[in-house]
């Protein structure tokens, strides 16, 4: 046979029915051919299997990733409410909303700041039992409840007007009999001095009439008009002309119809700003 010639130790291979005989040579060639098409199938068939299994290998490296990706943005990035997620996703697009700065604070809270080479000065006369009267001068808080040296009566502070230096302050109890300390007090202000006065509580049931006398040499148009608890503040010189159109007194009595607290009228108040150099 042809067979044990071409591939000796091998026995022919059975002569399939629907194929004619050609001869070995041929059959031969048939199934050579046969045998590279089942070894391609296999082979085919195996680098499928092994395209699948990498693409589910890579499927699951890419869903673990996107997992680790989603745990790490969760702990960076803080937690709001929804709402305001909602809020900022209905607000994207809109014109934005120009806040004007807060204002800047001013000496003694003025609401506008002084001109140069000015003092500000700011007085507050005492509300009630908490509402201290306050005397504040370029910034500084001379007489209050946050300094300790506020009493009932009348609280006065002296400054020196050319430095511009406080140089003594007193409270002088109006209910008792001090209107003879407060006279000479007044009287040792040097010249070139600014006098501030507030009143805390009462500061007129037992002033007599020499105090009365020296405030009104200093200015005061309402000294004769003070009332029990009425609230008073002024503001006085000593050998200083002050401006004719700067604020230098006020006055509240105390109503029981119209008072803030009870048995004491509502705190008032004066601001401004003193040239340093008058003319």
């Amino acid at each position: 046979m042809a067979w044990q010639t071409l591939l000796p130790g091998c026995t022919a291979p059975r002569q399939r029915p629907d194929l004619p005989h050609t001869g070995g040579y041929e059959e031969m060639l048939f199934f050579v051919r046969e045998g590279f098409k089942t070894s391609w199938l296999s082979a085919n068939k195996a680098v499928s299997s092994a395209y699948h299994s990498l693409k589910a290998l890579f499927l699951l490296f890419a869903s673990l990733c996107a997992w680790y990706s989603g745990y790490l943005l969760a702990e960076l990035i803080p937690e709001v409410p929804l709402s305001n997620t909602v809020y900022s996703i209905w607000s994207f697009g809109e014109k934005p909303i120009l806040r004007a700065p807060a204002p800047k604070r001013q000496k003694c809270d003025h609401w506008t700041s002084c001109p140069p080479n000015t003092y500000a000065y700011r007085l507050l006369s005492g509300g009630g039992q908490d509402k201290y009267a306050q005397i504040c001068f370029e910034d500084e808080l001379v007489i209050g409840g946050e300094t300790g040296n506020v009493a009932r009566g009348i609280n006065i502070a002296i400054v020196n007007y050319v430095t511009g230096k406080v140089t003594e302050t007193g409270s002088f109890d109006m209910f008792e009999d001090n209107s003879g300390p407060m006279v000479k007090f007044i009287q040792s202000a040097p010249q070139k001095s600014l006098l501030f006065m507030v009143t805390h509580d009462d500061g007129s049931s037992r002033m007599k009439d020499d105090a009365k006398e020296a405030l009104r040499a200093l200015g005061s148009k309402e000294v004769q008009n003070m009332k029990f608890r009425s609230s008073w503040v002024f503001l006085a010189a000593k050998g200083v002309e002050l401006p004719t159109g700067i604020q230098r007194e006020k006055i509240n009595h105390s109503d029981e119809k119209k008072n803030r607290y009870s048995g004491w009228p509502a705190e008032i108040q004066i601001e401004g700003c003193i040239p340093r150099e008058l003319s």
